[in-house]
């Protein structure tokens, strides 16, 4: 039972109205209601909330305040700063970012025989990975194949995909999962050991592997204890702060900075990969996050700077259900599997106001229009939110199905005294994926020779919006290629002189385009207590 009392008066409209609710299939929108939906609700269209850059690879490019602020401001050193002639580490592939695309292409570059090092700003492990819930998507059910992952993909990220990337990603999912699975993850099996997949919004076929509601935790344990055994070298706690590159413009390395002493290291290598993740707690529009506390736009910073261009980097995905309700867990994700596996999105008024698996733009979008204009909302301590009527998962699945299949989140909310399988939970659109990020080839290689990117902080590959269980399989197709081309390709480089003209160029550049920033970036930790300056 909710204390609150308007709360509860609305969680009572919603139980009354459960029995007719969960025999409802409510209709898909048209693609003209769902292009008019987003153009007037969705974060992405508010114009005022952007703006042009006006130095850098992108320069005439749209992207929001909180990121110009930080791709516009200053590099956090200088050449006197560092001996660029003494480094302190020296590595064939230096990998920048300890989560699973950081670590699938260091298990991988070991694997062909590079002397590999991974540098991570906390700990291995601390990362999005981590806490994705939902599952890892791949077509390996007789009914389905590549090609209809693609459409589904290609679709639902408004035809905006690099095809290439897109291509790649669909075609090596299946071995993704076999890769995973030999290397140890537990992933819900049927009595005769077959995978079980389910659906996910814009899905039309059920490919969605799962390891219960922690896919991503289980995911993450696995390639770390990879690592582990492998004992690839792992600095914890370190920081990149600046690319290094050559005097031939070419990816030779990183300043790193010990996060607690803020000594900094200088780290040589023939190949760099950038797999630092998102940018959620820049709280883009002052959304909540669901992002580790980590996540703060490090990757695209770094490679601006050097040169790389970004692409789609005015798209975000605010995954529709982030938790409204205890404050104690404001923003925290909860999976898309809840809807997947039978609940249903509600309003105030105990009333069904859309199709629970559409695409998650659509959905959020859908969800703020129901708060906004439309006064349906349940009012919050924190605003508005909608209801999620988890009880319907065990009207359609029998008693003991919320444990079984979403046990992570029946926990969350247990311990602020909500039963999810008697009480449905309140939840709106929580700051969740950066769409958005570095243009890479089909190889992993940005636009500055020997530097690779893979994971979230690349662009392209979902297009203008993600569907759920494609983030951790492009982590894994992304991060192994990575990892095996930047080993391949660092058997022919020998690295030149080592220089950071190319920051002392950038902040030229800031000075000729009339910026006058005082910041330094990147952030690396998000600043809560508005007396710190940034980290």
């Amino acid at each position: 039972m909710y204390l609150d009392p308007v709360i509860q008066a609305s969680a009572e409209k919603v139980a009354a109205a459960r029995a007719e609710n969960v025999k409802l299939d409510p209709r898909r929108m048209t693609a003209e209601e769902k292009d008019q939906l987003l153009k007037t609700y969705h974060p992405d269209y508010r114009e005022d909330q952007f703006q042009i850059l006006q130095a850098g690879p992108n320069k005439g490019d749209k992207v929001p305040h909180e990121l110009a602020d930080l791709l516009q401001a200053n590099p956090r050193i200088t050449a006197a700063d560092v001996d660029l002639t003494a480094p302190d580490y020296d590595v064939d592939v230096l990998v920048i970012g300890g989560g699973g695309a950081g670590t699938s292409a260091a298990i991988e570059a070991h694997q062909a025989g590079a002397k590999v090092m991974v540098v991570t700003k906390l700990r291995m492990g601390d990362a999005n990975t981590m806490m994705a819930e939902g599952g890892i998507q791949a077509a390996d059910k007789p009914n389905d194949s590549p090609a209809q992952h693609f459409l589904d993909a290609y679709g639902g990220g408004h035809f905006a995909a690099q095809k290439d990337l897109l291509a790649k990603l669909v075609t090596e999912a299946p071995e993704a999962i076999r890769w995973l699975s030999e290397l140890g993850v537990e992933f819900d099996k049927a009595p005769d050991g077959a995978m079980i997949t389910t659906h996910g919004g814009g899905t039309s076929r059920k490919r969605m592997h799962a390891a219960k509601d922690y896919s991503g935790a289980e995911i993450m344990r696995t390639l770390r204890d990879e690592v582990l055994n492998r004992n690839i070298p792992v600095v914890d706690f370190t920081a990149a702060i600046e690319l290094v590159l050559d005097e031939n413009g070419r990816c030779a390395g990183a300043v790193l900075m010990n996060m607690e002493t803020r000594e900094l290291k200088l780290a040589r290598a023939r190949t760099v990969i950038l797999a630092t993740g998102g940018a959620g707690r820049l709280h883009y529009q002052g959304f909540p996050t669901s992002n580790h506390y980590g996540a703060t736009a490090d990757g695209l910073i770094l490679g601006y700077r050097a040169g790389a261009k970004l692409l789609y980097a005015d798209t975000l995905q605010y995954h529709p259900t982030g938790a409204a309700f205890p404050a104690q867990i404001f923003g925290a994700l909860v999976t898309e599997k809840v809807r997947s596996v039978g609940a249903m999105l509600i309003n105030a008024n105990g009333e069904a106001f859309m199709n629970p698996l559409e695409t998650r733009d659509v959905s959020a979008a859908a969800i703020i229009r129901e708060c906004s204009d439309r006064g349906n909302g349940v009012k919050t301590p924190a605003g508005y939110a909608v209801w999620l009527d988890t009880p319907m998962i065990e009207m359609k699945h029998g008693k003991g199905a919320i444990e079984k299949r979403i046990p992570a989140m029946m926990r969350m909310f247990g311990k602020y005294g909500i039963d999810i399988r008697v009480e449905p939970i309140l939840v709106y659109p929580t700051l969740h994926y950066q769409n958005g990020g570095l243009h890479i080839t089909a190889g992993g290689q940005t636009d500055v020779e020997n530097l690779f990117a893979a994971g979230e902080v690349v662009g392209g590959i979902h297009g203008r919006n993600r569907l759920m269980g494609n983030s951790l399989l492009d982590i894994i197709v992304f991060g192994r290629s990575a990892g095996r081309n930047a080993a391949d390709k660092c058997r022919s480089v020998q690295p030149g002189k080592l220089s950071l003209a190319h920051a002392e160029q950038f902040r030229q550049g800031l000075e000729a385009a009339g910026i006058a920033s005082e910041k330094v970036s990147p952030r690396l930790l998000p600043t809560y207590n508005s007396l710190k300056k940034d980290f």
